[in-house]
């Protein structure tokens, strides 16, 4: 499997504006206050399903065969994936089967069905989930799609980057959420070749360390999930991502719950607007190390705002 390259964001780029509209980079001086620098937040909560991973779907969709969207799509996912694929598939007019854990987000298992997909529950986990999906596609003759494996997913997400560094080129540093790993691939992908300078900020949970240790001891390590964020309980690594983060991820950060929930509380009233624990983990992230970013321009990318009520609640207690 080849790695995508710059020029693949710019070729997702094209094929992502006829479908999305660039999403908004706010400055909040409360923000700047509070971390003492300059931050952006790049909302990617304002997609239309509400999370950053529309952009990778909406690529890997657009450059199926004719023979595969015939045959139609199947994916694991706890969720933020699951929807990026139906909503796509939806756009495409391809059939697409998510298989889900059991008692996955209800918002998000809402949010796929309404797009037309077919849920499947299967296991207490996403690797209960994506070893299930994995047999039904070579049973049923599906194109397999990898919440994590996929170049086109990768170029698809990476556009995201692309848009904080065309509003606000003196970025100095980007915190991006890991899970599977795409989305900082992609923004190692685009900062790294734009300006070498940029460091780029991986963010995980304590509770949910696969992606961080793999990254750490350079080879697959797959590790527990008993992490509250949905977007990044991830037990195994995905290895495609890994390769890129390998070589250009400047640092990875592990962030604890409560940290995380403090972030979804500071971002309703600083920045008043919702965001799902992997999505606030990158000021959780930010906060732990406030002496690092200190006077410097940062941008902290809000990957999702699809938190259930009870999870909400439980943030603001």
């Amino acid at each position: 499997m080849n790695l995508p390259t710059f020029l693949d964001v710019l070729h997702a780029q094209r094929v992502i504006g006829d479908f999305l509209s660039p999403t908004p980079l706010h400055h909040y001086p409360t923000l700047d206050r509070l971390l003492e620098a300059r931050v952006y937040v790049k909302h990617e909560n304002y997609q239309p399903i509400g999370v950053f991973k529309v952009r990778g779907g909406i690529n890997l969709l657009s450059h199926l065969t004719a023979v595969e969207r015939e045959q139609g799509v199947i994916t694991a996912s706890t969720g933020n994936h699951g929807q990026s694929i139906s909503y796509a598939a939806k756009l495409f007019g391809v059939r697409a089967i998510i298989v889900a854990p059991e008692g996955a987000n209800p918002v998000k298992v809402e949010a796929m069905e309404s797009h037309g997909a077919e849920v499947v529950f299967h296991g207490k986990d996403f690797d209960a989930a994506k070893a299930h999906c994995e047999q039904m596609a070579q049973e049923q003759g599906l194109r397999y799609i990898s919440s994590g494996d996929e170049p086109d997913l990768i170029a698809g997400v990476g556009t995201c980057v692309l848009e904080i560094l065309e509003q606000q080129p003196d970025v100095e540093m980007i915190f991006v959420p890991i899970g599977g790993g795409t989305g900082a691939a992609g923004a190692c992908l685009v900062a790294k070749t734009i300006n070498p300078d940029i460091q780029v900020i991986g963010v995980q949970a304590a509770a949910a360390p696969s992606a961080y240790l793999t990254w750490k001891n350079q080879q697959s390590t797959t590790a527990q999930m008993e992490t509250e964020a949905e977007g990044l309980a991830t037990g195994a690594p995905f290895m495609l991502p890994q390769q890129i983060l390998w070589k250009y991820l400047d640092d990875f950060l592990l962030v604890e719950e409560e940290a995380m929930r403090q972030a979804v509380r500071l971002y309703l009233e600083k920045a008043k607007t919702l965001a799902e624990h992997a999505g606030a983990a990158p000021l959780a992230a930010a906060l732990q190390v406030k002496e690092r970013v200190r006077d410097k321009t940062i941008a902290l990318i809000l990957s999702g705002g699809n938190i259930s009520p009870e999870k909400l609640q439980h943030c603001l207690v």
